[in-house]
């Protein structure tokens, strides 16, 4: 049978649930600008009807209603779209690091400019030239000498700054790996708080909120995979399970590197930036390397003109089948009755095949490149040779001697054969290939590193703008499902004041009904 005070009951649910409605709305509205909430909404359904079938069932038709009541306050979330938006991340987040790196390497190599390795290059050549055209003044030597020493710094600095950029990245993987590691303890943590919360029958939606945004971010990162357990989120990283409830595995930089190797690291800022390491930067090094040994002792063919007088026992490859062959007085040779194609060792082979200015008697060309630590000729350690740092006299520019017998001669110092081969070596390929004797010229292999950094930038550009929209796309789907929505937030609002209101009125209505069969009832002719 139905109370006296029913109608009261039930215009109190009423109010408890539009209450709770407003509240939320309210709480949604502050949160309008949170990063990573997610609208929440209360769910209503009508509360159960007055009595179930009995012995003392009421003879009343129908069942009478008790009004509302909400069950739960969720919040609007898509699993799928976490997912593709944490995928989207990790492809942005590679992208942009590989960008990032590339257009570093391309302020390294600071091509097309005025102050770059080219300039430097054709000042080199632009010296030799000089001095072809008169091979005794001292300042075309000093100027050989200065525009040398630019070359070799040039390449020295890039050298290191490449060494610089790569052991940055190497420093950025230990430090994402921190960052990793903070954010998978804050999800471990959450894990906990959550499940405690969900065994007293809450919804902690705030709690999941901040642990879907720390997976969220922990995806820039690194590829990431979710898997709901009973006890919480199980977060896979690279392929190692990094978190299974509250329980954490420390990602370590040894084991993102393990990851990329074994090819389960595919995604993030940390594969970005071991990628980026190993292949961009790694490779350029290696090109940067070869051009400066290239240029020092890499096989170049010349022609020696008719007339050369060759050092004292210098061994060439020439003649039939390229053979090796040994000029000297004794074999009555060291002077070339007609031009010789012969094939020697760079810069450093032709230099010393000529004579300086230094000295009585004719003394042969040392090595024109030298290694400061005295290792293999690199970018990073080539340099002028010392003896002619501190002699400009000793460059050699002269293929010809005067006089007959080893004692008798000196060098014709008006000669300029050697330096005009130095000069003509612009435009003559070298052997970057050791497999073969010619290649390209050191100019065009240059035009080939700047080419290919370009492109690449290039391409890098491209994929991460992609990447940023898809990026964008997937979150504003996710926005349109789980984001806070002002104008929808603010109708509702004025919807559960309505009818908080009429519940109000319902009860004021009902009370004054109890009031008068309380009150005025019984007191007929009072």
């Amino acid at each position: 049978m139905v109370s006296t005070f029913h109608g009261i009951e039930t215009a109190k649910r009423s109010l408890n649930t539009q209450t709770a409605a407003l509240n939320t709305t309210g709480h949604n509205i502050s949160n309008a600008n949170t990063a990573g909430y997610s609208r929440q909404v209360v769910s209503m359904k009508a509360s159960d009807s007055m009595e179930a079938y009995g012995l003392n069932r009421s003879v009343v038709r129908g069942q009478m209603g008790t009004g509302v009541e909400f069950t739960a306050i969720e919040r609007v979330r898509q699993t799928f779209l976490d997912d593709q938006y944490r995928n989207e991340s990790s492809s942005q987040g590679g992208w942009d690091i590989r960008y990032d790196t590339l257009n570093k390497l391309e302020t390294i190599m600071n091509e097309p400019s005025d102050t770059g390795i080219r300039k430097v290059m054709d000042n080199f050549w632009d010296a030799w030239s000089d001095l072809s055209q008169d091979p005794q003044d001292v300042t075309n030597r000093k100027i050989v000498k200065e525009t040398t020493l630019a070359l070799t710094d040039a390449m020295n600095q890039a050298s290191k700054q490449l060494d610089a950029l790569s052991s940055d990245l190497t420093t950025n993987v230990t430090l994402k790996t921190s960052e990793m590691n903070s954010l998978l303890q804050s999800v471990a943590d959450l894990n906990g708080n959550i499940y405690k919360l969900e065994q007293l029958g809450d919804n902690p939606n705030d709690l999941r909120d901040q642990r879907d945004y720390a997976v969220d971010k922990l995806s820039k990162l690194a590829n990431v995979q979710v898997t709901q357990l009973d006890n919480g989120y199980q977060v896979t990283v690279a392929g190692q399970i990094a978190v299974a409830g509250t329980e954490v595995t420390a990602i370590t930089a040894a084991g993102l590197e393990a990851a990329y190797q074994g090819g389960t690291l595919t995604g993030g800022e940390v594969y970005g930036m071991i990628l980026s390491r190993d292949k961009y930067v790694a490779d350029y090094k290696t090109q940067m390397d070869q051009l400066a040994n290239t240029l020092a002792n890499g096989n170049i063919e010349i022609t020696l003109p008719a007339g050369t007088v060759l050092p004292e026992g210098t061994v060439l490859n020439s003649g039939v089948n390229n053979a090796a062959v040994t000029y000297s007085n004794a074999n009555n040779n060291r002077t070339l009755t007609a031009d010789l194609k012969v094939t020697v060792q760079g810069i450093n082979g032709l230099h010393q095949l000529g004579y300086t200015l230094s000295g009585t008697t004719p003394e042969k060309g040392g090595a024109f490149f030298t290694s400061k630590d005295g290792a293999a000729i690199t970018a990073g350690n080539i340099t002028l040779n010392k003896d002619i740092q501190d002699d400009p006299n000793k460059i050699a520019s002269s293929l010809r001697v005067d006089g007959t017998g080893t004692a008798n001669e000196k060098v014709t110092v008006g000669n300029n054969a050697l330096a005009l081969s130095m000069a003509s070596l612009k435009n003559v390929k070298f052997g970057f290939n050791t497999t073969q004797a010619q290649s390209t010229t050191v100019d065009d292999f240059f035009s080939a590193i700047v080419g290919q950094l370009g492109v690449q930038t290039q391409e890098a550009e491209r994929q991460s703008q992609n990447a940023q929209l898809l990026t964008e796309q997937v979150d504003l789907n996710r926005q349109s499902v789980s984001g806070v929505s002002l104008d929808e937030e603010m109708s509702n609002m004025i919807k559960f004041q309505h009818a908080y209101s009429a519940a109000s009125r319902f009860m004021t209505t009902f009370d004054q009904l109890l009031d008068k069969l309380i009150n005025g009832t019984g007191r007929v002719g009072l």
